[in-house]
């Protein structure tokens, strides 16, 4: 039986991560995950200046087609060995996350439905939709806290290619969505609309 693959798009720290952990939450055993951020291509020949200087916004910073033939392998019923992005070095790390196929499978990622052959493989296309400004606050706080990033790094990065990039790809990309998700897992409403289709869609397979 191939997996039901559900893809949760949506801008920068717009509540994606918080949408996908609920619904694994409510899944647990039933359900993997797949990170967009994870196929970054590597830039091992680059200093990490030059690393740092990428437009990491834009859909050809991806390996999208090592996540296409990834995806697909997982969704057919084997394991894949997911790479690892390494957000303090702006490059992929030498580890991989060993993933086992189940029978939902969730992929998270900012510009998921920027590319076609994702959105051709995607059972239910969610689109995680939050204020701007709400967006802009929390990403400060993550890429502080979590990334080892100063505010004028932060700052730089958004002007120069993450909003530019938003407006471009993946506010676009929006209508390609299947249900839109206003403010994500705080969304009770929304959230046990989806759990419900993927309850029914368990209990028929």
């Amino acid at each position: 039986m191939r997996s039901l693959v559900i893809g949760i798009a949506g801008g920068t720290a717009s509540g994606k991560t918080s949408l996908t952990k609920a619904l694994i939450k409510k899944f647990e055993g039933n359900a993997a995950v797949v990170y967009l951020d994870n196929y970054y291509k590597a830039h091992t020949g680059l200093t990490y200046e030059q690393r740092a200087a990428l437009n990491y916004d834009a859909p050809d910073a991806f390996d999208i087609d090592l996540m296409i033939e990834q995806l697909g392998i997982l969704a057919s019923g084997r394991p894949i060995d997911c790479p690892v992005y390494d957000y303090t070095v702006h490059n992929r790390s030498d580890e991989v996350i060993h993933i086992e196929p189940k029978p939902v499978i969730f992929v998270e990622g900012i510009l998921l439905f920027a590319f076609q052959e994702l959105c051709d493989m995607f059972d239910i296309k969610l689109y995680v939709d939050t204020d701007a400004d709400e967006r802009i606050l929390r990403r400060v706080k993550r890429d502080m806290a979590e990334r080892g990033r100063t505010i004028e790094s932060i700052e730089k990065q958004y002007l120069e290619t993450v909003k530019p990039m938003h407006d471009l790809y993946v506010e676009p990309s929006k209508r390609k969505a299947d249900i839109i998700v206003p403010e994500g897992a705080r969304n009770l409403v929304a959230l046990e609309m989806i759990v419900n289709r993927i309850h029914h869609y368990l209990m028929e397979a």
